[in-house]
């Protein structure tokens, strides 16, 4: 189902000027197809066309914006099983999750359609104070100019949508750098972007090598650059970044707390759900699991049993939950924290064994709060249990992280769940389900170290665009 070359896509049109990225099959490790790479002069030129695209964008009438975005949604559900196949291939996710990452990028688009018409302003008396009598004002936002997105390897669909839809919503021409290992969703996006009526320049799509991406955050004819990705390389973008607006959505080490009142059936599945769904790979991973200690060894032993029960092998098999990590380089670190805190006192409670790109389910208790397991963004298959006393000492506990993403909270007690919402440092606080859970029009994104700005459509689209004002003075 895959092609056997994909071109990029430059001011709208296909290019393919070499075969030079090789995307893998991240199962087999075999070669699956060929991306054409863009290189400076390429990456120069498509930002000098999101510049020309700057006012024919700004003119495109709200319908038109919505029409292309809804062809768009129209367009990947009839493509549904060759997006989901491509995604199972080049991420190694497990087909019925990339089904189900397909359906969210219909959904996105769906959302940036509707919230394109209503780009809204306001209408404001300014008659504060006498000298201000007969003054009215108005404001409305304005798209903010090109942008510059950089998307990351593990939802190569859903993430790229996240900044392609609020963008072509707002009216801001974009350039997109896909992750490297996984670029196929975005050229794919893009091809279907090529059959709309967008201005010429108003989107360029250029899988290239980080070395040589650099003009994606240091031109200043960009006007906002947003990135998903490690902490590391995302502060370290921000200082390089000059005068322009940064978003930055980065890593996760995102705490759950089971109270003793949960549901421990329900929290059970949820947990195998939330810490093991698409291998770990998520930024918003279940890892550290904080149980009251009345419930601890029961739920403990239940989730033993559900974790095991998982099945690990071909992500292209519908009975699959673990699939491939991205990488052995990824899954040789994580093992190596997996041993590091078993040799520093952690009990391995199941799973812990690589084979490959395979590593399995990993639970584990007692884990040292200095261990990288514990304290970094495992991204992968593990999670830790840890039990506590009371309440409060588990919100502290949660909020013992650089970290500051999205908490689950599985209590029936309504005050504990709003003292939750004041208390813990994070963007996101779901009650009675897993932090892992998302829905593609609220507002997401994170504190500290887990970055700046919020996706979500509506959200998106204040950043991507500036408030104008206007002042109308009426004579006596």
């Amino acid at each position: 189902m895959l092609k056997t070359k994909y071109p990029y896509y430059l001011a709208n049109k296909p290019h393919q000027p070499n075969f030079d990225l090789e995307v893998t099959d991240k199962f087999t490790g075999e070669v699956a197809t060929r991306v054409a790479m863009a290189d400076a002069k390429a990456i120069d030129l498509a930002i000098s066309k999101s510049v020309e695209a700057v006012e024919p964008m700004r003119k495109m009438p709200a319908y038109s914006r919505q029409n292309v975005l809804n062809h768009c949604a129209n367009r990947f559900k009839e493509r549904e099983e060759e997006l989901a196949y491509s995604l199972c291939v080049e991420a190694g996710k497990p087909i019925k999750d990339s089904r189900g990452e397909v359906s969210r990028l219909i959904d996105t688009f769906r959302i940036a359609a509707e919230e394109s018409v209503r780009v809204l302003g306001e209408v404001m008396p300014l008659d504060i104070s006498p000298r201000a009598k007969n003054y009215t004002g108005m404001w409305k936002r304005v798209p903010i100019g090109p942008c510059s997105f950089i998307s990351p390897f593990n939802f190569p669909l859903n993430l790229a949508a996240h900044k392609i839809a609020p963008a072509i919503a707002a009216g801001c021409p974009f350039v997109l750098k896909p992750a490297s290992k996984t670029p196929l969703g975005a050229l794919i996006i893009g091809e279907v972007l090529a059959e709309t009526e967008l201005p010429v320049g108003a989107f360029s799509i250029l899988p290239c090598h980080r070395e040589g991406a650099d003009l994606f955050t240091t031109d200043e004819r960009f006007k906002l650059l947003s990135f998903t990705g490690s902490p590391s390389v995302g502060w370290d973008l921000k200082k390089r970044a000059g005068k322009k607006k940064v978003i930055l959505e980065l890593g996760g080490n995102a705490p759950v707390i089971i109270d003793e009142d949960a549901d421990l059936e329900d929290a059970v599945q949820r947990i195998v759900f939330g810490a093991f769904y698409q291998s770990g790979q998520s930024c918003i991973s279940v890892q550290r699991v904080l149980v009251h200690e009345k419930i601890y060894n029961t739920f403990r032993d239940k989730l033993i049993i559900e974790t095991k029960k998982l099945k690990m092998g071909n992500p292209k098999e519908e009975s699959t939950f673990i699939g491939p990590m991205i990488s052995e380089q990824e899954a040789i670190r994580l093992e190596g924290w997996i041993n590091s805190a078993v040799k520093n006192g952690a009990r391995l409670l199941c799973g812990g064994k690589r084979q490959g790109v395979m590593l399995e389910a990993t639970l584990l208790e007692n884990v040292s709060r200095i261990e990288k397991v514990c304290t970094e963004e495992a991204f992968g298959p593990v999670a830790l249990l840890i039990p506590f006393s009371n309440f409060d000492e588990a919100l502290k506990e949660a909020n013992q992280s650089q970290f500051g993403l999205q908490a689950g909270i599985f209590t029936r007690d309504l005050y504990k769940s709003m003292k939750a919402w004041n208390e813990l440092e994070v963007g996101g606080v779901v009650i009675g389900d897993v932090p892992s859970w998302r829905v593609d029009n609220m507002p997401y994104g994170g504190v500290k170290e887990s970055g700046l700005g919020r996706e979500g459509i509506r959200f998106a689209m204040e950043d991507m665009t500036e408030i104008r004002m206007l002042v109308v003075r009426t004579k006596d």
